[in-house]
């Protein structure tokens, strides 16, 4: 069997570059002290939140081959250390949680198991990029069981609030009761390789694996929901114009004016 180190993960990052972190205020004047509290509330909330520093670490087992009633299975699993210590957080719960066996330390047997019947783990978070308040960070998932003619895998985008410390889901972005117009518009921005692949308007679901790249939002497919295991996961992208009154304003990149684009683009139509 090939080892996990001979494994490759297959994955696509397209994400915006870090924005910077808005700059100190001024020292106020007479004028400027005149300012209500409310308005400089943004401006203070801003200044307290961290420039994210990363870098992968992995994580202490308590078996680096653990068995169960399943079977054998090896891990590796490789969380961040950031200058953050919430955040660190967030993932080692999220890799306890999803292989429990790896941490408990419960006694195994001593006995060494048959290599050929040995599946294999993977797990690693990376550090993507910050905008201002926003950080992103991709789970990624490699699982091969013994004997299979393949391994499976998943990438994950996860958007972290730093100022909540929270995770932004996707329904946290999308403007109330605007789900099928979404639809509508990612189908219609997709629609020529969605027909290659016989995926009508009605079949196409959203899913809530996400992230912000340069050119739009990208929605992220399991293997298998869209195209073939040889394509890969599949990643359907929503230009940002398109995405004008559909994705709260809050959440979209703030170098271009979208509505004004595509009020532009309207009237440039014959």
């Amino acid at each position: 069997m090939t080892s996990l180190h001979n494994n490759k993960m297959r994955s696509v990052f397209a994400v915006v570059l870090c924005v910077g972190l808005l700059s100190a205020c001024q020292p106020q004047n007479d004028s400027a002290a005149a300012k209500s509290e409310e308005t400089a509330k943004p401006a203070k909330v801003a200044q307290s939140l961290p420039l994210i520093e990363a870098k992968v670490r992995p994580l202490p087992l308590a078996h680096s081959i653990a068995c169960d009633e399943e079977g054998c299975t090896q891990y590796q699993l490789y969380s961040l250390e950031t200058n953050v210590p919430w955040i660190n957080e967030y993932f080692d719960e999220r890799m306890k949680k999803a292989n429990p066996v790896a941490f408990e330390k419960t006694k195994q047997s001593a006995k060494q198991p048959d290599v050929s019947m040995l599946s294999e783990t993977l797990s690693d978070v990376r550090y993507v990029a910050q905008r201002g308040k926003y950080a992103d960070f991709v789970l990624m998932d490699y699982y091969y069981p013994a004997r299979a003619a393949h391994g499976m895998y998943h990438n994950e985008y996860i958007t972290l609030d730093l100022a909540t410390r929270k995770r932004v889901a996707l329904s946290d972005i999308v403007v109330e009761k605007t789900e099928s117009k979404l639809l509508d518009a990612l189908y219609s921005a997709n629609s020529m390789w969605l027909s290659e692949h016989n995926i009508s308007r009605e079949q196409l679901k959203l899913t809530d694996n996400y992230y912000m790249s340069a050119k739009g939002i990208v929605f992220v497919y399991p293997l298998y929901e869209l195209a073939s295991y040889a394509e890969g996961m599949s990643e359907l992208v929503l230009p940002y114009p398109q995405a004008s009154g559909l994705i709260k304003s809050e959440y979209l990149p703030s170098f271009v004016d979208y509505a004004a684009e595509r009020e532009k683009a309207g009237k440039e139509k014959p």
